[in-house]
């Protein structure tokens, strides 16, 4: 029996007719660019988000980026990112010439570290840079801290950043991610919860103007005239076929979303007498982006499953801190030592929403036999 990490053809068998009809009616109109659909989609997922405003664009990367375009970031910005992470979250502000700031993050969590930001953003001052973002990532698809972190950018006049590309339709207190948050990123690449069939990206947010901005941005820099380039913008955008597929997934979206976290507390009843199991804060609700545990011989394990048949995977085996092209970036004092702690603890179970008991308790049984 092979057992898949992410069961994309399950999902694909799931939607059916549906889905090879609405790709369709674009191969039939001929809108590959900017068609129907992408206004549809971004409506749509407006409304499933509780966001005012949705700007699709090309890919996650791309959604940070025209964040960091639309706030000015340049030189002397700090950007605060944590440093166990995927690089995107601090790439995009790179590129923009800012200096990521990487601060650690909570052991149980494993997000953004409230104290260890408070104790970057004095650092940061101190080594003449100036405080501007903090991008809060929802790692593994459980949603930051965010009442306290929009504590401290508040008090300290700093944007708040979501980034959602693994937890878009996550809550906290019963509300969207995207309620907290200046601006939410998200992307829709293939593993996603919510992924298309290639790449896709976008940025959600509550104010009308910032979000012509990013409409902008993500085109050329586009005034009210097609050739009227009225700012330095990039070429991101989300393909009508890639929009049509996004609209079709949505629509059984909070279905999956479900079905995650049922099969999540199936993994944390069955496991949690041997191995730590994935923490949530209180008030919080995953999107199980990943079911990860923290082992104290993690490649023991991974080599077991491997032996059975069961896919694993690591997210992420080196924090940014220490990967080559950041090494130079500052880091919040005293380092950051969960973060370099959980890159040889992690490790990742199959999850989606398809999986059944019968696969489920196969990989537990597994799991129960090394630890």
């Amino acid at each position: 029996m092979s057992i898949p990490f992410i069961d994309l053809q399950a999902q694909r068998k799931a939607l059916g007719s549906n889905l090879t009809e609405a790709m369709n009616r674009v191969l039939e109109r001929g809108d590959f660019i900017q068609g129907q659909e992408v206004r549809e989609f971004e409506s749509a997922l407006a409304k499933f988000t509780g966001a005012k405003h949705v700007v699709t664009c090309a890919n996650g990367t791309d959604a940070l980026t025209l964040v960091g375009m639309a706030e000015d970031l340049g030189a002397g910005d700090a950007v605060f990112v944590p440093a166990f992470t995927f690089v995107a979250t601090a790439e995009a502000f790179s590129l923009l010439g800012a200096t990521p700031y990487f601060v650690d993050v909570d052991e149980r969590t494993f997000n953004m570290d409230v104290e260890s930001l408070k104790a970057g953003i004095v650092d940061a001052k101190a080594k003449g840079l100036n405080p501007k973002m903090v991008v809060a990532v929802d790692l593994f698809g459980q949603p930051a801290d965010y009442v306290a972190l929009g504590a401290v950018t508040k008090e300290e006049g700093m944007v708040l950043v979501a980034d959602a590309a693994q937890g878009l339709g996550a809550s906290l207190h019963g509300k969207s991610v995207t309620a907290y948050a200046d601006y939410t990123t998200t992307s829709f690449f293939p593993a996603k919860p919510l992924g298309c069939y290639g790449d896709g990206g976008a940025v959600l947010c509550n104010d009308a103007d910032k979000a012509a901005l990013l409409k902008s941005l993500s085109q050329h820099g586009k005034g009210t005239e097609k050739y009227d380039n009225v700012r330095v913008g990039l070429n991101s955008r989300l393909d009508t076929l890639q929009a049509a597929v996004l609209i079709q997934k949505l629509n059984i979206f909070g279905d999956e979303l479900k079905a995650r976290d049922e099969i999540a507390s199936r993994y944390t009843a069955a496991l949690k007498d041997t191995v730590e199991t994935p923490f949530v804060m209180d008030g919080g609700m995953s999107s199980w982006a990943q079911y990860t545990l923290k082992l104290d011989d993690r490649n023991a394990m991974q080599a077991h499953l491997k032996t059975a048949g069961i896919p694993s995977a690591i997210y992420y085996p080196m924090p940014l801190n220490q990967q080559t092209g950041y090494k130079k970036c500052p880091v919040v004092p005293g380092g950051v030592a969960v973060s370099d702690a959980l890159a040889g603890q992690v490790l990742s179970l199959p999850m989606h929403a398809y999986m059944s008991e019968e696969i489920q308790n196969i990989i537990v049984k597994a799991v129960r036999e090394k630890s």
